[in-house]
């Protein structure tokens, strides 16, 4: 399983070098296909083979829950995606660990996971480590650069090595 963050990770925060190739398909304004939201731009069209390439299945890990799929999906050319149900507990996650990552081991039900977010930090790999016995890589994406090349050699790496 592959778990996909999209703020910071597929919109950076920074603006994307120019590419004349990449106009951000026509998507700055306030239709019905920006939703208000200009950042939306920043999506690289290109995102979606690259992780449709990977050797797992892709599940969002958003708060942008089902408006993963109506928004950003069909700009990356992705099918319906599953999405994380976020626990809805009052119980604060240890210090320093991710409010999101119990759910995403919850989700992964005990088997191997690759986790794409630009906040996870040595506390959720220990927390990971500790609660899910299969294999995991929490690979946090700069936020300024989002996704890049690197970022998915790293990934297909430990997915080959799994493979192996």
């Amino acid at each position: 399983m592959i778990f996909v963050d999209i703020d910071g990770v597929l919109i950076p925060l920074r603006s994307r070098p120019a590419d004349p190739a990449h106009d951000g398909g026509g998507l700055v304004g306030d239709g019905p296909d920006c939703r208000g939201n200009p950042l939306l731009e920043r999506l690289d069209p290109e995102d979606g083979q690259r992780l449709l390439a990977l050797s797992g299945e892709l599940v969002w890990a958003s708060t942008w829950m089902d408006e993963a799929n109506d928004v950003v999906a069909p700009r990356l050319g992705l099918p319906s995606l599953p999405v994380v149900d976020w626990l809805d507990d009052d119980g604060e996650p240890p210090r320093g660990v991710h409010w999101k990552t119990a759910s995403v081991a919850r989700w992964a039900a005990g088997r191997p996971f690759v986790w794409l977010d630009d906040e996870t930090t040595d506390a959720d790999r220990r927390w990971v480590d500790a609660h899910h016995r299969q294999p995991a890589l929490l690979h946090r994406v700069d936020p300024f650069l989002g996704l890049t090349h690197i970022d998915l050699a790293t990934v297909r790496q430990w997915l080959d090595r799994r493979a192996e």
